[in-house]
């Protein structure tokens, strides 16, 4: 059975359960798939110096991880995820924020 994205970008898959990130692992790229009912909320940010526009993978405080995006400086949104249960954040970029943002209201992950 293969599901349909709702949204596809170079950056991510968003289905109806879940969000793959394309290029999450480091060095190798693989990809990650988070569920939404492990995404405790999202937060879109503008970025700044401080929230990560110039990471462009990786982490900087062992606290939250970016998946690789060569152009993250450029983004108008960083979306940071808080998941269940774990420590670790999801900052994550998309080439159409505005949609991204919208399907991520419609899902409840953002208040």
């Amino acid at each position: 059975m293969r599901i349909e994205p709702i949204y596809s970008d170079r950056l991510v898959i968003i289905t109806s359960d879940a969000i793959i990130f394309k290029r999450y692992y480091y060095p190798r790229g693989e990809p990650k798939r988070v569920m939404f009912t492990d995404i405790k909320r999202i937060i879109p940010k503008s970025p700044s110096l401080w929230n990560g526009k110039w990471r462009l993978h990786g982490t900087g405080t062992f606290t939250t991880w970016f998946p690789e995006d060569q152009n993250r400086p450029t983004r108008d949104r960083i979306f940071f995820a808080k998941l269940k249960n774990k420590w670790v954040k999801v900052a994550f970029t998309v080439e159409d924020s505005q949609r991204v943002e919208q399907i991520l209201r419609d899902k409840g992950l953002i208040a």
